[in-house]
């Protein structure tokens, strides 16, 4: 016999990240998933949008519609297109004054309206507490929020990347560079040519190039000190994965630094983080370790022949990425243990 902590419901239970966030739930025994809304799904069964619950008793759950009345819960997720947030928050916010709401989505992660318009467009519905955990001084402020804007997948492997050495000041903040891969599930559950197998089988393509891509301003925003990121993403010809390849010019007098002294830094900064590894001199991270689990591999190395500090980060875009996290961030507002329901084992191969 075991206590209900928190009754759970989740908009846009039928995407990718919804689907993720019913699987890591489906098991715990502190919580009670109460609702699941998905507009275009609403009326049929969960295993019409996620068939890997067959079998389940949580299979012929019923889709109900994305509205408020029908959210009613200690903790709501927010699994929605960007930009699909902002007006559902606030009707929660004002109907469920005592709820705590999770936003997997885009809406409240930029403080600043001016990027929310020139990045994504339309009305800015303001800034949430980030939840990043792993930054240092963020899990005290998040487990004391009642709502939590959870960190792009993009955003999560290149900020964590670079915040030790930034936070150290050992690299030029103006001249970081990330060129990252990611898998198709990135862009979502809905029907786009681009992501298509007939398009993206055996084949490499960047896309939003030239300082486009809307993660931009998150990252700069998360890694301070004024930082500039020149960022290029690729989609990978697989499912889901991040591998994210950062690039920092060292400062004049950290040029002589070796990589096992920087090693000794992210390691520190680390240390109370359950889910990034650094992993060890000539080890380099994949996407395949981390397949299913929250955990970040990260690997430090130095380039001396251009001065620069060069950090590899590789994680599951739909779990750290999106559905483990906004679970991580809701273990700390509920005062669980952070890790509750997650863990740090892939399923690779």
């Amino acid at each position: 016999m075991y206590i209900i902590h928190m009754k759970i419901a989740i908009a846009g239970a039928s995407g990718y990240a919804g689907g993720e966030l019913l699987r890591l739930l489906a098991d715990r025994q502190d919580c009670q998933i109460v609702s699941i809304a998905a507009q275009s799904y609403a009326g049929k069964t969960l295993i019409s949008a996620h068939p890997q619950f067959t079998g389940s008793p949580m299979g012929e759950w019923v889709f109900c519609e994305t509205v408020p009345e029908a959210l009613s819960a200690d903790l709501i997720f927010l699994a929605l297109p960007h930009g699909a947030s902002g007006a559902l928050a606030q009707s929660l916010m004002a109907m469920y004054p005592e709820c705590k709401i999770v936003d997997l989505g885009a809406d409240f992660r930029l403080e600043s309206s001016d990027d929310w318009v020139r990045y994504y467009g339309g009305k800015h519905a303001g800034a949430w507490t980030y939840g990043l955990p792993e930054k240092i001084g963020a899990r005290e402020v998040i487990s004391q929020s009642q709502y939590v804007a959870n960190p792009g997948c993009y955003a999560t492997a290149t900020a964590l990347a670079f915040l030790p050495a930034v936070s150290v000041g050992i690299v030029e903040t103006q001249g970081l560079t990330c060129v990252a891969a990611s898998g198709t599930s990135g862009a979502g559950r809905g029907l786009n040519e681009n992501v298509m197998a007939t398009s993206v089988m055996g084949s490499l393509s960047p896309y939003k190039t030239g300082g486009r891509h809307q993660h931009i301003p998150e990252i700069e925003q998360t890694v301070g000190a004024d930082s500039r990121l020149s960022f290029t993403p690729i989609l990978a010809p697989m499912p889901r994965g991040i591998l994210a390849t950062c690039i920092a010019p060292l400062t004049g007098d950290h040029q002589s630094m070796d990589a096992v002294a920087v090693r000794d830094i992210y390691e520190q900064y680390f240390a109370e983080s359950e889910f990034v590894t650094v992993l060890p001199a000539g080890t380099l991270p994949s996407t395949g370790a981390v397949l299913g689990s929250n955990a970040v591999h990260m690997s430090i190395d130095i380039d001396h022949h251009s001065q620069q500090l060069i950090v590899i980060s590789a994680l599951d875009n739909l779990v750290k990425g999106a559905a483990g996290q906004a679970i991580q961030n809701a273990n700390l507002m509920f005062g669980l243990p952070e890790g509750a329901g997650l863990s740090t084992i892939g399923v690779t191969p």
